[in-house]
């Protein structure tokens, strides 16, 4: 999904939002943006939202989307973060879905992205009251076909089968502990049995630690199970980022937040630059994994990191150079098959770091550039 047109979807999404949002909240009609009074508290709502969601997590699990402040923040910062990353991950599926059920879905950011990137049956499904009646708001302000259903977050699911099944932000809220990730499992395992072949279940979840490596650890026992995965990785063992307890995967992408996200976020002192999530596909119990390219496969992990080096650094000594992935494994294997090329290295970069990278080679560096004549 190319950027610009999430950037063109919201365009078009924030404005009902707030139409939707002032009805919910019986203000009068008004900008298609807040004004004074509505910023502080949708700001405030923001707040509590982010602190019981992503910091002491004490929301988790509760009922939040019941309380008419806390929906209406979540409607106007979450929505719009929710529905980019949906459409990102949509985006990647290996066919476009018709018929979507959207499990937990508040009020329909997932489902809605579904709709927007060309499925024609989505049915939104959560235990919130009041989050399915702004769901059912925005699909008549919008003139969208979307189905509501209840549905309390356990045991059957609704009936009927679906080319797509996506739970947003779900999984990390269904119980605490080991116990947890068996239970989340079986959920996946009872929303894959009602994808048609070809489908997918999409899993989408904060981008935090601690929630990102409990969803590994649901993808690794979905992958025992027999379960194949379609994105984001195709290793086919143990995930290797659960090995150290401080490692965990997920995913970011660059993105153009609307204004008024921009807005709320500075009233509620947060940042939302880039879009960051942790998220899973998989297909049907029993469909193939998908077979990789020939030739040796890599997976970029960062985007370059570009920055001018205090002082000069010599190849082979205090680097390897490398114009290719492949280059880069081949350098690396060198460094640990050559214990002596190794040892050199790391003396010669400590002299470097003495040099030119520490505090006082910092300081010194500082003050000799500010106090350089002709500075005053």
């Amino acid at each position: 999904m190319a950027t610009l047109d999430v950037d063109r979807a919201l365009a078009r999404w924030m404005p009902r939002l707030v139409a939707v949002w002032r009805r919910h909240r019986r203000l009068p009609e008004g900008p298609p943006t807040l004004v004074g009074r509505e910023l502080k508290e949708v700001g405030q709502g923001i707040r509590t939202l982010s602190a019981g969601l992503t910091r002491d997590r004490a929301l988790v699990g509760g009922r939040y989307l019941d309380d008419a402040k806390l929906l209406g923040a979540y409607l106007l910062f979450y929505w719009p973060v929710s529905y980019a990353q949906a459409r990102a991950v949509l985006g990647e599926l290996p066919r476009r879905p018709r018929s979507v059920l959207d499990l937990g879905s508040g009020p329909g950011p997932v489902a809605f992205a579904a709709l927007d990137a060309g499925a024609s049956e989505v049915t939104a499904a959560d235990r919130s009251t009041p989050a399915l009646t702004l769901a059912r708001a925005l699909a008549a302000e919008a003139e969208e076909p979307l189905a509501t259903r209840a549905w309390t977050g356990g045991g059957a699911l609704p009936e009927g089968q679906h080319d797509v099944i996506t739970l947003g932000h779900v999984l990390n809220e269904l119980g605490r502990g080991t116990a947890a990730i068996s239970e989340r499992a079986a959920l996946l395992e009872r929303a894959a049995a009602q994808v048609r072949p070809g489908g997918s279940v999409v899993v989408l979840e904060p981008a935090l630690r601690d929630t990102s490596r409990e969803l590994l650890q649901v993808r690794d026992l979905m992958v025992q199970r027999g379960f194949a995965v379609r994105a984001p990785c195709l290793w086919r063992g143990a995930c290797p980022a659960l090995v150290k307890p401080s490692d965990w995967c997920h995913a970011e992408r660059s993105w153009s937040p609307p204004p008024l996200l921009d807005a709320l976020a500075r009233e509620a002192g947060l940042h939302k630059e880039a879009l960051k999530m942790s998220y899973l596909v998989l297909a049907p119990r029993g469909e193939a994994w998908v077979d990789p390219p020939a030739g040796r496969l890599f997976r970029i992990v960062s985007e370059p990191l570009e920055f001018e080096a205090p002082g000069p650094m010599a190849p082979g000594e205090n680097y390897l150079p490398f114009a290719t992935p492949d280059e880069c494994v081949d350098a690396v294997a060198r460094l640990f098959a050559d214990r002596d090329l190794r040892s050199r290295m790391m003396a010669r970069n400590r002299e470097y770091y003495l040099e030119h990278g520490s505090p006082d080679a910092i300081v010194a560096r500082v003050l000799h550039a500010a106090l350089a004549p002709g500075r005053f």
